[in-house]
């Protein structure tokens, strides 16, 4: 075990670190020019048997994948929300309050669709006798309406949350 601790004793300092190494970054005598030469001869051999004009030198172009000036009120925004602040917590609270009302509303309007065809069957008795094909109509309207109803619902509920969502993105942004 003596032998692994002196494997590399010249590129070792007194405190342990690696010396980096003095050829990193040198060519050492290969000279770089003759890769270049060589691409350059095959460019030109390339051309000579399409005898095109070498093509013109592309220009860099920058690319820029979004608004580098962000206004001061959108990352004051961002970093209330952050931090968790008092102002940041009321914005949180008031799209919270908006997405809580609208799940409210939307299950009241199942509640007033769906908990009057029980009463409705038994207060008027003639209409929970009626037949559809050979099955009693409160069992159609029980066990099968309220199914498309549930899901039109849960997807109006989820386009005005995510409606909800988005306004809060743009005021936070804006």
């Amino acid at each position: 075990m003596a032998g692994d601790d002196d494997f590399y004793p010249q590129d070792v300092n007194a405190d342990g670190v690696r010396k980096p190494d003095p050829t990193l970054g040198r060519n050492l005598g290969r000279p770089a020019v003759e890769e270049e030469s060589a691409a350059e001869a095959a460019l030109a051999a390339l051309l000579k048997q399409n005898e095109q004009e070498p093509p013109a030198k592309i220009r860099r172009q920058r690319v820029v994948l979004s608004d580098p000036r962000q206004s001061a009120s959108t990352l004051r925004a961002r970093v209330e929300l952050e931090e968790q602040t008092s102002w940041g917590e009321l914005l949180i609270t008031g799209l919270v309050k908006a997405q809580l009302k609208t799940s409210l509303l939307l299950a009241g309007l199942v509640v007033l669709v769906l908990v009057p065809l029980p009463v409705l069957f038994y207060l008027v008795p003639s209409f929970s006798s009626l037949k559809l094909i050979g099955v009693p109509l409160p069992w159609l309207i029980l066990g099968v309406v309220p199914f498309p109803l549930l899901f039109a619902v849960g997807l109006w509920y989820n386009r005005l949350a995510e409606r909800h969502e988005r306004a809060f993105v743009d005021m936070i942004e804006n």
